[in-house]
């Protein structure tokens, strides 16, 4: 029998194997409390997450469902480049706001930014805790402080009040706005230009005022960002070449989407 690893709280990992059109397809089953259903593909493979009770028989039935999706994205993603898994190594290269950054490992406990020999920026981590955990740390206060200026200005030019601002981790979406929660703002788009951050952060503030994707939603989307169709494409394209943390939770770049 497949061996169950538990996980926080009551949520269980394990591995299952599912053949479709004659395929064995490798997947990692995920069962937790949650309420829906949800079958991706990311850098680690097939994943499936369920409702903690669900029966086996349902889940098999939902991939099937889904069947023809699921290999096309296993065929895409085995045919496309491999995606760079960062490691935090002496002198390694991190994108951040589309410029490298320079990783420095240091001894001792803290995480120190500086300028570069070269006038470039470095991050310095330390040795003494896990420095890839350190890198994620530092990246995502780069990211909140980052996107929060950027609601501000978005916000100050509809004559709004900015909302609560949270970092996301979603596997599917860049960003998402809620009456209630307000923004969020996955903490991967710190890697990109900051003209693309730009486009999702007004994708989102735009919801404020439109909860939709109705031409009106469009209709504020460009009055706050004209290029927002191009941003767009250039947006799809650079998920694919973003590289992954080890100790981070990643999407499927095939299936980010500033749309939420």
């Amino acid at each position: 029998m497949p061996r169950v690893q538990a996980l926080r709280g009551k949520a269980q990992e394990q591995a299952h194997t599912v053949v479709i059109d004659g395929t064995a397809v490798e997947l990692v089953l995920r069962r937790s409390a949650r309420r829906s259903f949800a079958l991706q593909v990311d850098h680690r493979g097939a994943r499936v997450a369920v409702p903690l009770r669900t029966p086996l028989g349902e889940v098999e039935r939902f991939v099937h469902s889904h069947g023809r999706w699921l290999l096309d994205r296993l065929q895409a993603r085995a045919a496309a480049p491999a995606v760079p898994v960062l490691k935090a190594a002496e002198g390694a290269a991190v994108p951040l706001l589309g410029r490298p950054l320079t990783l420095r490992l240091h001894p001792g406990r803290s995480t120190r930014w500086r300028t570069g020999a070269d006038g470039g920026e470095e991050l310095q981590l330390p040795t003494a805790v896990d420095p890839l955990r350190a890198l994620l740390r530092a990246l995502q206060a780069r990211a909140l402080a980052w996107f929060q200026g950027r609601v501000e200005e978005y916000c100050h030019r509809l004559g709004l009040e900015p909302p609560p601002l949270r970092l996301s981790s979603a596997r599917t979406r860049w960003g998402s706005c809620s009456s209630r929660s307000g923004i969020r703002l996955h903490w991967r788009l710190i890697h990109l230009p900051p003209a693309l951050i730009d486009y999702v952060v007004a994708h989102e503030v735009a919801h404020l005022l439109e909860m939709n994707h109705s031409p009106r939603f469009w209709a504020v989307v460009e009055r706050l960002y004209p290029d927002w169709r191009a941003a767009r494409g250039a947006l799809r394209k650079a998920a694919a070449t973003l590289p992954v943390i080890a100790s981070a939770p990643s999407a499927d770049s095939g299936r980010f989407g500033a749309e939420d």
